[in-house]
C-alpha cells in the first residue's frame, strides 16, 4: 500500500486575485516555461467573463466552472483473473481539480480561430452554467463509473 506523499509542490497563489487554484490553472497552461503569457491569457479571459456576465468578481465564475467540471467518481482499469474491469473508484480532491482544470484547457484549446484568452472564457462561462464540452466529459465519465458498479467490488 502507498504511503502518503510528504513533499507535494503546492503552487503559488497568483498576484492579482491571490487565489492558489488560479495559480495552479496558469501553471496547467503554460507552455515552455512562459508564465507570463500564460497569465496574461488568464486574467484577459478573466477580462472578458467580467465584462460577458456583468460579474464583480470573475472569480467566482471560475470556482463554479471548476466545481461543475471535477468528476466525483471515475473507472480506473483492473486485471482480475486474466479479465480486465473498468473499476469505478472515487476521486481524490487534488486530482479531480487537476482533471477540471485539465478537461477545461483541452476543451478551450479544441476551439480554432480565437484568441486563446476568448476561448478561454467562453469555456469557463459555459461551465458555470454546466453546459460545455469539458461538462460533457464530466458526465460521460460518471456514466462509464455508474455502468460499471457492477465491479465495485473489485476496488481494493
Amino acid at each position: 500500500m502507498r504511503g502518503p506523499v510528504k513533499n507535494r509542490n503546492i503552487a503559488k497563489a497568483d498576484d492579482k486575485y491571490n487565489s492558489e487554484k488560479v495559480g495552479k490553472f496558469i501553471n496547467h497552461l503554460m507552455h515552455d516555461g512562459k508564465k507570463s503569457v500564460a497569465t496574461r491569457v488568464v486574467y484577459d479571459a478573466f477580462e472578458i467573463i467580467k465584462e460577458q456576465e456583468k460579474v464583480e468578481n470573475p472569480l467566482e465564475v471560475f470556482e463554479t466552472a471548476l466545481k461543475n467540471i471535477s468528476p466525483m467518481v471515475e473507472v480506473r482499469s483492473r486485471r482480475v483473473g486474466g479479465a480486465n474491469y473498468q473499476v469505478p473508484r472515487e476521486v481524490r480532491p487534488e486530482r479531480r481539480t487537476y482533471l477540471g482544470m485539465n478537461w477545461l484547457l483541452v476543451s478551450a484549446r479544441s476551439g480554432k480561430g480565437k484568441p486563446m484568452a476568448k476561448k478561454l472564457a467562453e469555456e469557463i462561462i459555459l461551465a458555470s452554467k454546466g453546459e460545455g464540452e469539458a461538462v460533457k466529459k464530466r458526465e460521460n465519465t460518471h456514466k462509464m463509473a455508474e455502468a460499471n458498479k457492477a465491479f465495485a467490488h473489485f476496488a481494493w
